[in-house]
């Protein structure tokens, strides 16, 4: 069916902020009517359930502008040369794009509303082979980039094809299959992040002898969550028909077979299968906890939106991780980042790595992502092999989402999440404030090392270690040229149960520190005021040790007498009169070009720093303790005996 489409409105207020080249500074556009008109096409499929629409040919689009002034603005209202013809072509080169024949968007018809919002879902796709691919059709492609010489006496059995599958910035690729109909049989993992979304399979030729590749073409397939639990999936056919199918449930497959863009280019069989639809009331389409009982009347989350709920994630293992072609060696590591805090595994040194690694986030409102970024430990500086994202809006509290994450920007990679909301009550952190055991530090001497390994060409290194323990960072002093060093420093840390990190690294002064082993100290079993004797071997290198001594103190919560608080005063002015004096050694050094003077400087400053942090980390335990007795004393107030309370009455 075809109609006439013309929108315009003036009811309308877009204001946007250009920044401009300097004296211009930044300029306030506002736009305050919008007009679009052109021919529609309505195509309805799966017998009226749904409907496709799209513009027979880009439309026509009018823009009007206005421009502000004042604020920051250093330009006069008047109007900007080309901003309305660039605003044009950008919403007319969008609409091309998206909706403008063969390009279509989907309308669902479905019977019931279940009153659900999307978050994301999960889709499995299986690239299952290809059919009549032929040299002949793709000889005059414009988009081929195949050089004519190379195709003479070359046949269609000489194909070397494979597939690579986009959703997003999510791609895959399948392996390399002869012949002119290559069967692959891949299956890929991947996640989307709203209610709709678009798979997009490149065909791509390898040539042989080179690590160039040749791509051939192209086909799309488009996905949308339907309101009553179903999903609709729907392409381009030949001749520019509809291929539109169905999956009234979450884990039903879908086979579709997909000629790929052009004539007689060939054609694509897959298989699409959602796992599962991520609802923002903390459901999903596979979950045994059903909407009606996490749900309110008009479908919005009965969740508020800060909960003062925890988050735990797991990073449990990964699979198929990126290696790098120039060392040929993958040492992986994963970064969770959750609005601000971020959080880093051990390194392990496997492409299919365990970590098991559990941590805890302060839930975050506002549909704040999980972000997830993966590195692989180089000499030179650590290298990036893939990142993703995870929706954290849909979590209900006693039910753990167990999930394989892809990678993105990458060809491989997968990492498993087990990610749990977990309720904190005020009553419980009270209590845990006030219990018979009160909250001490962990007192940790890092002693000396043996038998570590050279990261230096000379045979030697230059170790040091950095403690990682939850948020907080510490790191002793550099020994110079030794594989024994001898630190004998001691760090403390608020005791709260985090894990506690060791991480030997090589000094250097332009660059940054090469790791030359890692380890774990397990201090959360040791009874109180008692100290742990303990080598410890080094994780990540063939080999290496570490002496450490490890007591979990809690203290008689002394009195404190005022000349204690003299004493901090006293260190916060030596630390600062230190700091000052050391960034005067350092000016001159590098005033003098003297590269051996400016390392010992920094070096001296970073001791300086770190006596910095762990006095901050002393007035910290001191802070807690105070607040454990005053919450001690209160409750001594309040649960005082009736007997007392009649004595002071009748006294009065």
């Amino acid at each position: 069916m075809h109609m006439g489409f013309d929108w315009d409105t003036r009811d309308m207020t877009i204001m946007l902020l250009a920044k401009l080249a300097k004296p211009l500074g930044t300029a306030r556009i506002v736009i305050n009517s919008l007009q679009i008109k052109g021919d529609l096409l309505l195509m309805p499929i799966l017998e009226g359930r749904a409907f496709l629409y799209s513009f027979v040919s880009t439309p026509d689009v009018r823009i009007g502008v206005a421009f502000g002034s004042g604020g920051s603005q250093n330009l006069p209202a008047t109007e900007l040369p080309g901003v309305s013809s660039w605003l044009v072509k950008l919403c007319s080169d969008t609409l091309d794009k998206t909706m403008v024949e063969p390009r279509r968007r989907c309308f669902s018809l479905p019977a019931v509303d279940l009153r659900k919002k999307v978050v994301g879902g999960i889709v499995h796709v299986t690239v299952v082979s290809a059919s009549k691919i032929s040299r002949a059709s793709f000889k005059g492609s414009p988009t081929r980039k195949l050089e004519q010489s190379s195709e003479e006496g070359v046949n269609d059995k000489d194909y070397q094809t494979f597939v690579e599958v986009e959703l997003g910035q999510l791609t895959r690729k399948t392996n390399v299959r002869p012949g002119s109909s290559p069967k692959w049989n891949s299956t890929f993992n991947m996640v989307l992040h709203e209610e709709t979304g678009m798979l997009r399979f490149n065909l791509c030729n390898c040539n042989p002898g080179s690590v160039k590749y040749d791509y051939l073409a192209s086909c799309e397939i488009k996905m949308k969550y339907v309101a009553d639990d179903s999903t609709v999936f729907w392409a381009i056919g030949p001749d520019s028909n509809i291929i539109a199918k169905h999956a009234e449930f979450s884990g039903r497959e879908v086979e579709m077979i997909v000629p790929f863009e052009g004539p007689n280019f060939g054609e694509l069989a897959v298989t699409l299968v959602v796992k599962e639809w991520q609802f923002s009331d903390g459901t999903h389409s596979l979950n045994k906890y059903k909407s009606s009982s996490q749900q309110s009347v008009d479908g919005s989350s009965i969740l508020p939106s800060r909960t003062g709920r925890k988050i735990n994630v797991t990073v449990v293992e990964g699979q198929d991780l990126t290696v790098k072609e120039r060392s040929g060696k993958c040492n992986p590591y994963v970064k969770l980042q959750y609005g601000k805090a971020v959080q880093k595994t051990k390194t392990s040194d496997s492409p299919n790595p365990t970590w098991n690694q559990k941590f805890e986030f302060e839930e975050i409102g506002g549909d704040e992502y999980l972000k997830i970024k993966s590195y692989t430990e180089e000499v030179f500086g650590d290298e990036s092999i893939g990142s993703a994202r995870v929706n954290l809006e849909a979590l209900v509290e006693g039910s753990i989402r167990d999930a394989w994450i892809p990678l993105e920007k990458v060809n491989s990679g997968e990492l498993r999440l087990q990610i749990e909301a977990v309720k904190v009550d005020e009553d419980d952190g009270s209590k845990s404030m006030t219990s018979s055991s009160p909250v001490g530090w962990i007192e940790l001497e890092i002693i000396e090392g043996r038998d570590l390994i050279a990261a230096d060409l000379r045979g030697t290194s230059d170790p040091y270690v950095r403690v990682q323990y939850g948020n907080l960072k510490r790191r002793t002093k550099v020994v110079f040229k030794t594989l024994t060093p001898q630190w004998n420093q001691t760090l403390e840390f608020p005791d709260d149960g985090s894990p506690l990190e060791l991480h030997v690294k090589d000094h250097n002064a332009l660059l940054p520190g090469s790791s030359i082993g890692d380890c774990v100290v397990e201090y959360q079993r040791l009874p109180p005021n008692q100290t742990f004797d303990k080598w410890i071997p080094l994780q990540g290198v063939k080999r290496g040790e570490i002496h450490i001594r490890v007591t979990r103190r809690v203290p008689e919560q002394p009195k404190r007498t005022s000349s204690d608080s003299e004493g901090y005063l006293s260190n916060s002015h030596q630390i600062t009169g230190q700091l000052k004096q050391m960034m005067g050694k350092l000016k001159s050094s590098v005033e003098g070009g003297n590269l051996d003077a400016v390392s010992l400087a920094l070096s001296e400053m970073e001791s300086v720093a770190e006596a910095q942090e762990e006095y901050m980390v002393q007035l910290e335990t001191e802070q807690i303790l105070l607040l454990n007795k005053i919450k001690e004393l209160g409750e001594e107030i309040i649960n005082a005996p009736p007997v007392l309370e009649r004595r002071s009455s009748s006294a009065i």
